[in-house]
């Protein structure tokens, strides 16, 4: 059984942090690209971040470069997106995904498994 469930979620003020996780069950993230994918209301799902399958290399997109940060607990199988210094402008649904044996294209449906999403939403 093939499974990812993001979590960590929640509200937060401006300028403050949130940790998301992203936990596997019925695989091993060694063998994935991992991305980090958010949506907001009325606008379309976007890249934030991937560590690529291939050589653990990490991308971030620009809006996020130096506030948000990836890793990983191998003994957990579970995945991590630190974000700082939120803004109002990152709250959406955030998702992690995964590809099989990748390096992090930025479109979404190139990715085959989904977590269900949690909610980050940031306020002033």
């Amino acid at each position: 059984d093939v499974q990812l469930q993001a979590s960590g979620g929640g509200l937060v003020q401006a300028g403050g942090s949130l940790r998301l996780s992203c936990a596997a069950s019925g695989f091993s993230f060694d063998d994935y690209a991992i991305g980090w994918f958010r949506q907001a209301p009325g606008k379309e799902r976007e890249g934030v971040s991937c560590i690529s399958a291939v050589d653990r290399s990490t991308y971030y997109g620009d809006s996020v470069k130096g506030r948000f940060t990836m890793s990983s607990d191998n003994a957990k199988n579970t995945h991590y997106l630190f974000m700082n210094y939120l803004r109002p402008a990152d709250t959406a649904v955030y998702f992690c995904a995964t590809l099989d044996g990748s390096t992090c294209p930025t479109a979404p449906r190139y990715y085959g498994h989904w977590g269900q999403g949690t909610q980050v939403t940031v306020s002033n």
